[in-house]
């Protein structure tokens, strides 16, 4: 998934104009160590304030007025506190060019998360900032509790457009932090994000309450919730298809435990059940070593051990595999099981004592593949695991693509298939879940027929394209213009490598510099777990997609036609041509927003 690397940087290099109205550019000699945070644990989440990276000023910019200590200094109030977009990653030393703004409204569904955002920008110091909330209230005495609603101070991230470009670095707002409070220095921008969610038993109307934003003193923020009769089902009833790749390795090594233990499997729980709220369908199991030649920071071990005895016979051991996947099920994720990959094998030859690495064109790899597969395929069969499970194949050219499902049909022809990349009319059939990049299209009556026999017809995203994306540095509109793309176009779902490869320190430095690809590329949460913005707007994206979904059985169902075609008008505006990077996604969603919110 790694080939479009070197033409993506160019793309959003040349770009960069784009990318740096969102993130300031930072002088050449701001180059930051990869040991940021060697002083930091990630073993107690929750419980440790970090230190950001410094914000350093451009070079040249026309944004530098709103930076300087004498503008600050100009600001009226010590401190200001407001609400603010979702769409917009603030910056840290930029006085923010907004309106004040002490109430909002938000229109939800019932079983709906919402989000909205506080900024508190001041010209003191604040020791301490805190966030407190109240129940929200309606007219007939019906209450939203004040536990369904959640704060947490959004962080600042180094990011790049490519490594290779680190001289345009610059701090993005991006991390969701969870610790309880957190010190603010003067002549800087906080924001806070704000999370409501609406239990689906919720009595349509609406209800009202406060939030208090303790700074050096306290400010009352009022909140309107405007909640329709309309239900939004649970994640795990969601039809949208979300396919972000998971790396457990990454997990055991921010925590500092030892790879598969009892204490990384209890530290991986709740960033599996993080993923399984977001509508996660699908668990990433490696069943050879390195199924992507070692691309990311962190090893990415099989969970099958294979060994070749002296005798010529073979032992599979699947006992990590199985407490895998039946644990990661149990975190609610348990659709899909897509196995990476057969392009090589590596196995343990008794008789040299060594590892031995077999590749596609080697000529034992059908022999003890074929071994391999088909005792795989009784193993899964026996844990009732075979109709969920596919061999899976990343950015494959068609002559490879074509080599594996052979060997595997050979074996089963029961077997599914997933292949992330081009569209091939040669192997469409053959493919259970196919995944293209993002403007690839199928054929209607090909993706018609997908539709009519269940299989995941999804789009993807990885270091490119520059715009819409999920970098760190990305607008917070791209992810939920995913959604309305998804419904446009008639994918269901979305696929991206990866929810959590992360680099050296990915909570102060999202550039990775073994590569060429944008910052953030290889995860959209942080260690703790903590969320993100990127991450919170995917999930609005989701959102959307399942209630235009409910919308239009809706309105079918009631002949409803003048709603349905507002609607419909509205989704055909979500194309990805030559023409993307001119468009604002926020506008878009924006506006969309309106008439969903209104039917």
């Amino acid at each position: 998934m790694r080939v479009l690397s070197l033409f993506s940087t160019l793309i959003i290099f040349s770009l960069g104009g784009f990318m740096l109205t969102s993130c300031s550019r930072t002088s050449k000699n701001s180059e930051v160590k990869l040991n940021a945070m060697k002083d930091n644990s990630y073993s107690k989440p929750g419980n440790n304030y970090y230190q950001e990276l410094p914000d350093l000023s451009p070079d040249n910019s026309d944004e530098m007025m709103y930076r300087t200590s004498d503008q600050w200094s100009k600001i009226k109030n010590n401190v200001s506190v407001s609400f603010a977009s979702t769409n917009t990653r603030f910056q840290k030393s930029l006085i923010p060019q907004i309106s004040l703004q002490d109430t909002i409204s938000i229109t939800a569904w019932k079983g709906e998360k919402v989000n909205t955002q506080i900024l508190v920008w001041t010209k003191i110091d604040i020791p301490k900032l805190h966030i407190e909330t109240e129940k929200l209230v309606s007219g007939n005495g019906k209450y939203i509790e004040a536990d369904n609603i959640k704060s947490g101070f959004v962080r600042f991230v180094m990011t790049t457009p490519g490594y290779k470009y680190r001289d345009y670095s610059s701090l993005s707002a991006d991390p969701i932090d969870i610790i309880e409070n957190i010190p603010i220095s003067r002549n800087t921008v906080q924001p806070v994000w704000l999370t409501i969610s609406v239990p689906n038993k919720t009595e349509s109307g609406t209800y009202k309450g406060k939030i208090n934003v303790v700074a050096d003193k306290t400010y009352t923020l009022g909140v309107i919730i405007n909640v329709l009769d309309h239900v939004l089902p649970p994640p795990e009833e969601w039809q949208f298809y979300l396919d972000l790749w998971q790396h457990p390795a990454s997990i055991s090594r921010v925590h500092n435990v030892d790879l598969w233990s009892d204490e990384h499997f209890k530290l991986m729980r709740p960033y599996y059940n993080m993923l399984a709220k977001a509508g996660q369908k699908v668990i990433t199991a490696a069943i050879v070593d390195e199924p992507w030649e070692h691309q990311t920071y962190d090893d990415y071990p099989s969970l099958i051990r294979y060994t070749r005895k002296s005798d010529g016979s073979w032992i599979y051991d699947y006992s990590l595999f199985d407490k895998y996947i039946e644990f990661v099920m149990s975190c609610g994720i348990k659709n899909r099981i897509n196995c990476y990959t057969l392009t090589k094998f590596t196995y343990y030859d008794e008789s040299s004592g060594k590892n031995v690495s077999v590749g596609l064109n080697t000529p034992e790899y059908e022999d003890v593949c074929t071994k391999m597969l088909k005792n795989f395929t009784e193993h899964l069969k026996m844990k009732n695991w075979f109709s969920i499970t596919s061999i899976a194949m990343d950015e494959s050219p068609l002559p490879v693509a074509q080599k594996i499902i052979d060997l595997i049909k050979k074996v089963d022809p029961e077997w599914k298939l997933a292949l992330a990349g081009n569209f091939h009319p040669e192997i469409e059939k053959d493919l259970y879940d196919y995944c293209l990049y993002i403007g690839g299209t199928f054929p209607n009556s090909v993706l018609n027929q997908r539709k009519e026999q269940g299989k995941p017809s999804t789009f993807y995203t990885c270091c490119g394209p520059a715009f819409p994306n999920m970098f760190t540095y990305s607008s917070p509109a791209d992810p939920v213009w995913f959604g309305w793309y998804a419904a446009n176009t008639g994918f269901n779902g979305y696929l991206r490598w990866a929810y959590n490869s992360w680099p050296a320190n990915p909570l102060v430095d999202s550039r990775f510099p073994k590569h060429q690809w944008p910052g953030g590329d290889t995860y959209q949460i942080y260690p703790g777990p903590r969320s993100s913005i990127r991450f919170e707007k995917l999930i609005e994206g989701i959102q959307d997609y399942e209630k235009i979904r409910i919308i239009r059985d809706l309105y079918s169902k009631n002949k409803s036609d003048e709603k349905l075609i507002e609607l419909e008008e509205r989704i055909k505006l979500f194309i990805y041509d030559r023409g993307i990077e001119s468009i604002s996604t926020e506008e878009l969603v924006i506006q969309a927003h309106e008439i969903l919110n209104n039917l």
